[in-house]
């Protein structure tokens, strides 16, 4: 299997970091969305990364898709309870974590634009949530050490993965100061290999 990433992505993050807690061994092909080569449209209508492309030919899309698959594809290290309420709130989790990264993505493309034709509203609207998705993480982790119960699964995925996003592009935004308890969260993820392996360089 072969996936289509590039290394600053946050939601191509979360696809790496399950393989590689699930020990399922992917090529990595990193691709460049604006590039005129970029396979990606031929594989994602969408023109979206990461996409998975199978063994078969066929090809997933999007994160949530692509971990889902991955997670059922062999027991080991499982990452999403087979328990229905458990599996739930694991992914009500990732909902969350993803919409942050939704929100901080649009804010940043838009603060790229000509100045003349940004929009200053829309990045307000989209830091405002930013930064009531932090508090609420904030306080649902509280002193846990993993988001559900008392096992790392995919919640902790993607909460780290936009944590680690944030730290790349958002320096003004010092989320590990105003919320202690993630820091010390984020810290402990990033002693796993998978997280380190898949960190984005600093910028």
């Amino acid at each position: 299997m072969k996936l289509l990433f590039s290394p600053t992505s946050p939601y191509a993050r979360k696809v790496r970091i399950v393989a590689a807690e699930k020990r399922i061994e992917l090529e990595m092909v990193p691709v460049v969305l604006s590039a005129p080569d970029c396979p990606v449209n031929e594989h994602n209508p969408l023109g979206k990364i990461p996409v998975l492309l199978l063994d078969d030919g066929d090809s997933l899309f999007d994160s949530r898709v692509i971990v889902e698959y991955l997670d059922n594809r062999t027991p080991l290290a499982r990452l999403i309870p087979q328990e229905n309420s458990l599996r739930i709130t694991v992914r009500r989790w990732e909902a969350l974590a993803d919409g942050i990264c939704d929100a901080a993505v649009a804010a940043l493309m838009e603060s790229r634009r000509p100045e003349q034709m940004q929009d200053p509203a829309s990045i307000a609207k989209q830091l405002g949530k930013v930064e009531r998705g932090l508090k609420a993480l904030s306080q649902e982790l509280g002193n846990n050490k993993w988001c559900v119960g008392d096992a790392f699964s995919l919640a902790d995925v993607a909460v780290g993965c936009v944590l680690g996003y944030l730290k790349l592009r958002y320096k003004n935004i010092n989320w590990q100061q105003q919320y202690p308890n993630l820091a010390e969260y984020y810290a402990e993820l990033m002693t796993r290999a998978s997280f380190k392996e898949s960190a984005p360089a600093e910028s």
